[in-house]
């Protein structure tokens, strides 16, 4: 699926350090390394668990590559959100040296 110039999108060094971080990932790919203050809600509940995700400001959606988390913006900014794909995933947000930490005994890693 490409979405080619229609999803508005950021790298992950413009994040905001306060800003709305959703990670769409799945639980395992979460447990290995994720940003500290992220919001996590995998790709497939967000149907059920949408208005967990606030409406009064830009929310910065982020998965493994940028892929998954495209779709989610997507559909989130048809339904009335201020949604960004964070462009590169998780390995661009590890690539940018933005803070991460992991579930296991050893380093966060992008699963």
């Amino acid at each position: 699926m490409n979405f080619g110039e229609d999803v508005p999108a950021v790298v992950a060094a413009d994040v905001p350090q306060d800003g709305y971080l959703l990670d769409v990932r799945e639980q395992d790919e979460w447990d290995a390394g994720h940003a500290p203050a992220a919001v996590h809600i995998p790709m497939g509940q967000l149907g059920d668990r949408a208005g967990e995700v606030p409406r009064d400001q830009d929310v910065f959606v982020i998965c493994r590559s940028g892929a998954r988390s495209a779709q989610v913006t997507v559909a989130l900014n048809q339904a009335g959100w201020l949604a960004k794909n964070v462009d590169g995933g998780m390995k661009g947000w590890a690539e940018a040296g933005r803070p991460m930490e992991g579930s296991g005994d050893g380093p966060p890693y992008v699963a």
